[in-house]
């Protein structure tokens, strides 16, 4: 029912707003039966992908077909309490996510290149 009245507004909605979220601080053993009952109550899902890596345990994906359902389930879903852990549920962000990946391959090619000069950041 939210999510017909801010299609009727004609609302714009801000520019970070989209239809994949990023889940995290979800319980590990969590099904994905239960995130489709969880997030399935704000509308219609397109995927779910759950993290199961030793990093990524404990985040998820959430994909909605509408980008007005996304918007109501970050809305209700900020803090809801799941085994008794509270959900942090943002927007995914590209940007925000290469970057991190762009600082672990550059910490790693620092690594690389002081093991093979012999250069050493320990002794000091």
């Amino acid at each position: 029912m939210a999510t017909i009245s801010l299609r009727k507004g004609n609302t714009r909605l801000p520019p970070e707003v989209n239809r994949v979220l990023y889940v995290r601080n979800l319980p590990f053993n969590i099904s994905s039966e239960e995130m489709y009952d969880i997030f399935g109550k704000y509308g219609a899902i397109r995927q779910i992908r759950i993290g199961t890596n030793k990093d990524t345990r404990g985040t998820a994906f959430v994909v909605y077909e509408d980008i007005y359902d996304a918007k109501t389930a970050v809305d209700h879903l900020s803090g809801f309490n799941v085994a008794n852990r509270y959900l942090i549920v943002l927007y995914y962000q590209q940007a925000k996510m290469s970057k991190k990946v762009d600082q672990k391959k550059k910490e790693e090619e620092i690594a690389k290149m002081q093991e093979k000069y012999g250069v050493s950041t320990k002794d000091k």
